[in-house]
């Protein structure tokens, strides 16, 4: 007999055998659980027609049809799951805990291997992403105008043993117009949240998480909204960095991509800049004179953080003095601040 067990002893379990999602590879797409291997039972074309036979004749008909459809690929499906198997155990789901986990367990057990079912498939695993979001974070916020180097000091801090969320490498995005340059493509919204949530099981979430202050959007992907307001009502830390040193940092960060690139990016601020200053910074960008260019852009961003600024509602600001200090210098005041309060 097949055993079934819940979302956590899943997950448990996952620590040592390997997870096998068996639904369609764009189900699997969207979303799915860190570290499983997709084995579709039925590939999109074919979820397809068998969803259509099941609306329209019934579940008996689709059933037929879906093993007909199945048949040639059945050992090519089953010797993916043989390969990965540990110690003769797999764990399966599907979307529901429901048919195609069952019938690939039974040609498992079939061959010979012993497989554990998750409790509501995927699903449950989408229901404790969820739930994760709402339970209490101890975050402290990162903060500063753009340039202040806040990803690199979130690094520098994970070096030195601080727990962290690095919001940006999860969605794969900088944040700002020019956050997506040399950045591989976003995941989806989906499985930015299932990523998340693998970040946060990975932590001790009753000591500090230290966090960059973001805006509710990164790229094209939105931080879930309970994690979001624990966020804007915790602790922040506003770092204060010359203009000239946040400066550097950015040309360090951007200077280097395709000038089109730059182009493009700047333009997407243009009604933001103003046509006067989006002009200017174009053309010096076309003159090669990147600095500059950035110069403008940054101006922008300065008004527009300290905005958001005025109007955060964080427990408390501290204010940071980091000019003329190193990231590693920063990041070790920091931390050692952090574990005298």
């Amino acid at each position: 007999m097949t055993k079934t067990v819940t979302i956590q002893e899943f997950l448990e379990l996952s620590k040592t055998y390997p997870i096998l999602d068996v639904r369609s590879e764009s189900e699997f797409e969207i979303g799915h659980i860190y570290n499983a291997s997709n084995i579709p039972i039925l590939t999109n074309e074919q979820r397809k027609i068998v969803g259509t036979l099941y609306k329209q004749n019934g579940r008996e008909v689709a059933i037929y049809k879906g093993l007909e459809l199945l048949g040639p690929l059945m050992s090519v499906r089953l010797k993916k799951g043989v390969k990965l198997a540990t110690n003769g155990k797999v764990l399966v789901h599907c979307w529901r805990g429901g048919m195609r986990s069952q019938f690939y367990a039974f040609l498992l057990h079939f061959y010979g291997l012993e497989s554990i079912l998750l409790e509501g498939g995927y699903k449950a695993f989408r229901g404790l992403v969820h739930q994760t979001f709402d339970q209490k974070l101890n975050f402290i916020v990162l903060g500063g105008k753009t340039g202040s180097g806040k990803t690199i000091l979130l690094k520098r801090l994970s070096d030195l043993g601080e727990q962290v969320i690095d919001l940006e490498a999860i969605a794969n995005h900088r944040g700002s117009s020019f956050g997506a340059l040399g950045m591989n493509e976003q995941p989806t919204q989906e499985q930015f949240e299932n990523a998340l949530y693998t970040a946060i099981s990975n932590l001790d979430t009753s000591k500090p998480i230290w966090i960059e202050d973001e805006n509710r959007t990164i790229g094209s992907r939105v931080i879930p909204e309970g994690f979001w307001n624990q966020m804007k009502s915790s602790s922040k830390i506003f770092l204060i960095r010359d203009f000239e040193e946040r400066l550097d940092q950015i040309i360090l960060d951007y200077s280097h991509f395709p000038l089109n690139d730059l182009i493009l990016s700047m333009q997407r601020i243009g009604k933001r800049l103003g046509p006067q200053h989006v002009k200017r910074a174009l053309e010096l960008l076309e003159n090669g004179e990147i600095r500059e260019a950035f110069k403008i852009a940054l101006v922008y961003y300065d008004k527009a953080y300290l905005f958001g600024l005025e109007k955060n509602k964080a427990a408390e600001i501290i204010m940071f003095e980091g000019i003329g200090l190193t990231y590693h210098e920063i990041a070790s005041d920091l931390a050692a601040k952090k574990h005298k309060k």
